[in-house]
């Protein structure tokens, strides 16, 4: 059976704030298309939010992948521990 990568996709926190971040964006857009005089303090604060999700995104990308390098490297030690050395004749 081949795993559904759209179930995968709705437990990813990177996607999740990915989405928040997109929704906040469409919001800006709208208040400065109906709402211009708080155009300017909306976008203000939005462009000071908008990093943190940037950084909070690429810190969980570092965190994944070292933990699938850790879990790759522990996966080698083991089946080289695991493997017999047979003597050359």
């Amino acid at each position: 059976m081949t795993p559904n990568p759209f179930a995968g996709l709705l437990h990813s926190r990177k996607f999740w704030l990915l989405m928040l971040d997109t929704l906040l964006g469409l919001a800006t857009y709208f208040v400065s298309k109906y709402a211009p005089a708080a155009a300017d303090d909306v976008k203000f604060v939005f462009g000071l939010i908008q990093p943190m999700f940037v950084t909070v995104i690429v810190g969980i990308f570092v965190e994944d992948r070292a933990l699938i390098a850790a879990s790759a490297s522990t996966t080698t030690a083991t089946y080289a521990s695991s493997t017999p050395v047979v003597p050359d004749k």
